[in-house]
């Protein structure tokens, strides 16, 4: 696969070239490594969002489809707690729950043990989408990873695993998104 720019956008070397001519300290290997993965993760983003919007859903619901599925049978997670996992103030969890359960995807109900505490719930209709992007997605990370062997898949995986746990570790806070980054 080649170094192919977007419209606007100066290839890795290009970048680099640029960056080592204004940074002399610059490590080229290094930044090649680290400008790759987010060029990759914005172009991902940008292909799982047309698949979601296919599906009539945003990233954004998407993520709560997700974290709901995450939490397992019976699908049910408090809002509180979901807009933790997601990152997200309540009050922008809210809005989000809002056009969900307007849209089907989620039920809002008052647990009945505790008439405080309130259940938001995945839907049938909300896990079947959950389901059909699982789909879409599944078709594009085979195709993305095509060319890379089984062996290669697994050094991967492992790699990027360990570069995960170190930022883990070093920026535990920063799962979600930040008040200074919104």
């Amino acid at each position: 696969m080649g170094d192919t720019p977007g419209a606007s956008e100066p290839s890795l070397d290009e970048q680099i070239a640029a960056y080592q001519r204004e940074f002399q300290d610059l490590d080229p290997q290094v930044e090649k490594i680290v400008s790759a993965l987010g060029r990759l993760n914005r172009r991902m983003n940008v292909a799982y969002g047309r698949q979601t919007a296919n599906l009539g859903l945003s990233n954004a619901e998407w993520e709560v489809l997700k974290a709901l599925v995450l939490a397992g049978a019976p699908y049910q997670l408090g809002p509180g707690e979901l807009a933790k996992r997601l990152g997200l103030t309540p009050a922008a969890m809210t809005h989000r729950i809002d056009r969900m359960v307007g849209d089907g995807l989620v039920t809002r109900e008052r647990d009945e043990t505790n008439r405080v505490r309130v259940i938001i719930e995945l839907t049938d209709e909300g896990r079947q989408k959950w389901l059909d992007a699982m789909q879409l997605a599944t078709v594009f990370e085979e195709d993305l990873l095509q060319d890379l062997s089984a062996a290669e898949r697994a050094v991967l995986g492992e790699v990027l695993t360990r570069l995960l746990r170190r930022v883990e570790h070093a920026q535990p806070d920063a799962g979600g998104r930040l008040s200074d980054l919104d």
